[in-house]
């Protein structure tokens, strides 16, 4: 569960800070993926990351709204994935390509 605080503190900031944030969660995912020494901290990730696309959600255009719902549903499908034991091997790839699109969403780079 993420925490009320850091529901604030995400929100405080402006939607490409935010989709920012949520495209570096999505990149460490994809760093952290491969290893089954980390599927801990890729577990926590994928949590904080599905409600981060959820809040960013409310402020961004139609178009962001719907790549956050991908990113949102393939968070979720991972994670349940990882619970079972089954991790998706194309997690770090697909991850990474939407960490791609956000930031470029956001106009970060």
């Amino acid at each position: 569960m993420v925490s009320e605080h850091i529901r604030q503190r995400f929100l405080r900031d402006p939607l490409p800070i935010r989709l920012g944030g949520l495209a570096a969660d999505l990149a460490r995912i994809a760093s952290f993926a491969d290893d089954p020494g980390n599927y801990r901290v890729v577990a926590s990730l994928l949590e904080e990351g599905k409600h981060f696309a959820e809040w960013a959600a409310p402020d961004a255009p139609p178009e962001t709204q719907v790549v956050l719902a991908e990113v949102q549903l393939a968070l979720a499908i991972w994670q349940r994935r990882l619970l079972n034991g089954t991790p998706d091997q194309t997690m770090r790839a697909k991850a990474q390509r939407k960490s791609d699109e956000l930031l470029a969403l956001a106009g970060l780079i």
